[in-house]
């Protein structure tokens, strides 16, 4: 029962200390004007549900940018802008090259998809690959955090954390020095019963 109770809170916490790093990413990436990275990676919040079950919804996805976009193979999952300028993460079902203009075109399709979809990817609109790093839910905490309400929430709130604490031990403090106090006094006010 303690080995469990052991392991539950080592998971809970190091669940908690990556949210926390995800959050500070991201933070200091919008802060900067930057995409959220971490590490080299790029941080994207997975918006449908087009990759269950492997990847779901609301969950946040590890991006490796950069590099040769002609690379990839059939089977690979990347993430492509599309006409629409939205990123899209989905799952590579065929390739043609162009060797002439050095240049690749993906078909690709999400997982829980039953068709491919429409329109060709050009390997100049690839943005990474997936690396197969993906934190359940925390892109929901993460949206949240960037958005106005969730950045004043993330700055007011732990500010006023520290504040109720300088308080609480503040009190906790003059209530030790009260008592000290207090204790000799009363030890010269009881009468001696030998005298």
């Amino acid at each position: 029962m303690r080995v469990k109770k052991i392991i539950t809170n080592t998971l809970t916490t190091l669940m908690f200390m990556l949210f926390l790093v995800l959050v500070v990413a991201v933070v200091i990436s919008k802060a900067s004007g930057g995409e959220p990275s971490l590490f080299g990676y790029q941080i994207k919040t997975v918006l449908s549900g087009s990759m269950e079950p492997g990847i779901h919804t609301g969950s946040v996805v590890a991006l490796k940018p950069g590099g040769d976009m002609t690379r990839f193979q059939k089977g690979d999952v990347i993430t492509f802008m599309d006409e629409e300028s939205r990123l899209i993460t989905h799952r590579i079902v065929d390739v043609q090259m162009n060797s002439a203009l050095n240049q690749a075109t993906y078909t690709t399709k999400g997982d829980a998809n039953d068709a491919a979809d429409s329109a060709p990817v050009f390997s100049t609109n690839v943005v990474g690959q997936y690396t197969g790093i993906t934190v359940p839910y925390v892109g929901y905490a993460m949206n949240f955090a960037v958005s106005k309400a969730g950045s004043i929430l993330l700055m007011i709130v732990p500010g006023l954390l520290l504040l109720l604490y300088a308080l609480y031990t503040s009190w906790k403090a003059v209530s030790v020095l009260e008592r000290k106090n207090s204790v000799p006094a009363a030890a010269e006010t009881v009468p001696d019963p030998l005298h």
